[in-house]
């Protein structure tokens, strides 16, 4: 933990206590044990239900409860415009943040779908998006750190005040909703063009993954397009020279507003024992974030979609996780973790609703025999 306290200066007084106070548990193997246990008096062939009973018993092993509660989930939007666009990297132009800041607002977009399909709380946070978002709008969480990151192609992305005070939002408004609203699962999304770029240059600096094999085309650009954008990426980083021992140093040359808040989201929720669903590319970069800052954080992680963009591989094989779906999607938003938090939330209903064999008056023998032929 040094290295990251040594990056706080003093006014950022939150974010040290938080991370002096930062004693994030291992998963308690010991409830694991229990659960695993427990689906084996299940009316069922032992292990029948493959992945799913594992998601079980993981889910104990990061709540600590036998019988593990993930209702309701929580959806968390950072949304954050990135200066790397001005070097022409997307197919977008950076104003379109800010109008699907807009469209979540008005409940027009996937997420908010999605949302209320799981019947999850929903929170907006505009934490750096480049344009003035109706504040008044009781809808949206104003915690604006900066008008988009500087073009790190250029200059640092944002000082590492900038970068603490980002993370803090992320911890300061995950707290509220589990403590406030009741959340029991956390997916964080985000919004912004050009965070694939910076998620890209994250990874490959974290990883030491060279940038061809971390960087795609992100909202669909053309063959062409794709390799300029690796080519400033790869300028960038020669240019910054991003310490990949220090995290935090990482994000704040070549990382994004939206980035640091999820990382200080994904930190929170660990230190509360809350699961976290992770979606695509942008979401699992700022989890090795993370991880790198607490090695524990990756026991309460689950990957709830590959996403089509090739880093997302790299990411999760580094994080040691399988994803629930594999749907080749790409839309961010969080919005192929919401799809599939209903197989956690299957996982353990399962667990819970299902009757023993005792208890449903079945014979097991033959279950148990068929395991061991």
């Amino acid at each position: 933990m040094v290295w990251f306290l040594k990056t706080i200066k003093p006014g950022k007084e939150t974010v040290m206590k938080t991370v002096m106070n930062l004693n994030i548990p291992p998963k308690d193997k010991k409830i694991g044990d229990q659960v695993r246990s427990y689906l084996n008096t299940l009316t069922k062939p032992p292990g029948s239900l493959g992945r799913v009973e594992e998601l079980a018993i993981q889910l104990g092993e990061i709540t600590g409860d036998s019988f593990p509660i993930v209702s309701p989930p929580g959806i968390i939007v950072f949304a954050a415009d990135n200066g790397v666009t001005q070097e022409g990297v997307s197919a977008f132009p950076q104003e379109v943040t800010g109008q699907m800041v807009t469209n979540f607002l008005s409940g027009g977009s996937a997420i908010n779908s999605l949302s209320r399909s799981i019947k999850s709380k929903l929170k907006i946070i505009d934490i750096g998006v480049a344009a003035n978002i109706d504040e008044n709008d009781s809808e949206l969480v104003s915690k604006k750190v900066r008008y988009g990151t500087a073009n790190f192609y250029l200059e640092n992305a944002m000082t590492k005040e900038e970068t603490l005070r980002a993370m803090e939002v992320g911890m300061e408004e995950t707290l509220k909703m589990i403590k406030h609203e009741g959340i029991r699962c956390l997916i964080p999304g985000e919004m912004g063009i050009g965070n694939t770029t910076t998620s890209s240059a994250i990874l490959s600096v974290l990883t030491g993954t060279s940038v061809d094999n971390v960087t795609d085309r992100g909202t669909g650009i053309d063959s062409d397009k794709a390799k300029h954008k690796r080519h400033i990426i790869k300028q960038a980083l020669q240019h910054r020279k991003p310490n990949p021992n220090d995290p935090i140093d990482v994000l704040s040359k070549v990382g994004g507003l939206d980035i640091a808040g999820i990382t200080g989201a994904i930190i929170t929720a660990a230190n509360n024992r809350i699961p976290i669903l992770l979606d695509g590319l942008i979401s699992t970069t700022a989890a090795l974030v993370s991880q790198q800052i607490n090695t524990n954080i990756a026991d309460y992680l689950i990957v709830g979609h590959r996403s089509s963009e090739i880093g997302h591989d790299i990411a999760i094989q580094y994080l040691h996780k399988q994803p629930l779906l594999d749907l080749d999607m790409r839309l961010g938003e969080g919005s192929g973790a919401a799809l599939a938090f209903p197989i956690v939330d299957n996982a353990i209903k399962l667990l819970t609703e299902m009757a023993t064999f005792k208890k449903a008056g079945v014979s097991n023998k033959n279950y148990m025999q068929d395991k061991t032929d």
